[in-house]
């Protein structure tokens, strides 16, 4: 007996596996889904079949209460939201589909809760490694002074890398100590820098190619802006010279901006206004890297912290 129920339990989800392959494909053929994509689906679709034939149900007769049970037990296997995400809009292509079809009359993944993404923290720079990485050019040589005062900048100011490059002349209020930029959706900020940064710019523009028809402050060949490109293929270069791991991006320099600021008392509208954010609610995610920075400092300082 229990042979033939193993039997039938086979046959059953072969069947289900035959059903889901072939309505796939038919969805697939609609809608001009490359084989990769389609297998993506197949693949989020039989695991879920794999599910409700644990609760001897199937895809095909899933209600709402089971869709939910079965996205509650992917949190529970830790898989990541996005990829939480993915299987559940799976589900959702599959019962629309479903529903267009005449084969069911509901939608059980319609009006679910929605999922939020977690963001990731960005990765942190500390003080020592910006340091030694500011340090790595060889400012003997008219590249590496070039290099060295477009680090300072990008770490004195927090911009974006597209910012750096495109900066020009007629933006800098030397004077001032402003840098005029133009951002996101050509939205206008002023940002100030300090002496050592200043102190750069100062160097840099005394030995600066006689290049009078570039207007860009950092040109490149030809006296057009340097590519975002390159300025990251030389930041990597330095930071192999400076032995930091892992390795940086432009972006890190400008989270490293942000979070330094924070730790020594910034306030949080003012670290907003700098790096040109819309909202705050995107700045705030620096406060978490500040927290995250000071209880480690706990488990590594105090007596019954977890010293890694």
């Amino acid at each position: 007996m229990q042979k033939q129920k193993s039997v039938n339990d086979q046959a059953d989800n072969q069947s289900a596996e035959e059903t889901i392959t072939g309505l796939l494909q038919r969805l697939a053929m609609l809608r001009g889904w490359s084989s990769k994509t389609t297998e993506s689906y197949r693949s989020d679709l039989l695991h879920a079949e794999a599910f409700f034939r644990t609760r001897h149900h199937s895809l095909m007769q899933a209600d709402q209460a089971g869709v939910l049970d079965y996205l509650a037990s992917l949190r529970r296997a830790g898989l990541r939201q996005s990829t939480i995400q993915r299987k559940r809009s799976a589900l959702s292509t599959w019962f629309t589909y479903l529903q267009d079809q005449g084969m069911r009359d509901d939608h059980p993944a319609r009006r679910l809760p929605r999922i939020h993404k977690s963001r990731p923290l960005p990765k942190l720079m500390s003080e020592q490694d910006v340091e030694a990485l500011l340090a790595a050019p060889d400012t003997a040589t008219t590249t590496g002074l070039r290099d060295r005062t477009m680090l300072e900048l990008l770490y004195a100011t927090g911009l974006r890398v597209s910012e750096l490059v495109t900066l020009q002349l007629a933006h800098l209020d030397r004077a001032a100590g402003l840098v005029r930029v133009i951002g996101k959706g050509d939205k206008e900020r002023l940002v100030p820098f300090g002496e050592e940064a200043a102190r750069w710019l100062q160097a840099w523009l005394k030995r600066r190619p006689d290049q009078p028809a570039s207007p860009f402050l950092f040109p490149g060949r030809a006296g057009r802006a340097m590519s975002r490109q390159n300025f990251w293929l030389r930041l990597k270069q330095y930071a192999v010279l400076a032995n930091i791991s892992p390795l940086p991006s432009p972006h890190t320099l400008r989270h490293a901006f942000a979070t330094h600021l924070l730790n020594h008392g910034a306030d949080l509208r003012a670290v907003q206004m700098l790096l040109g954010h819309a909202n705050v609610t995107t700045t705030e995610i620096y406060t978490h890297v500040s927290r995250a920075r000071l209880h480690d400092l706990v488990n590594r300082s105090h007596p019954l912290g977890t010293k890694g």
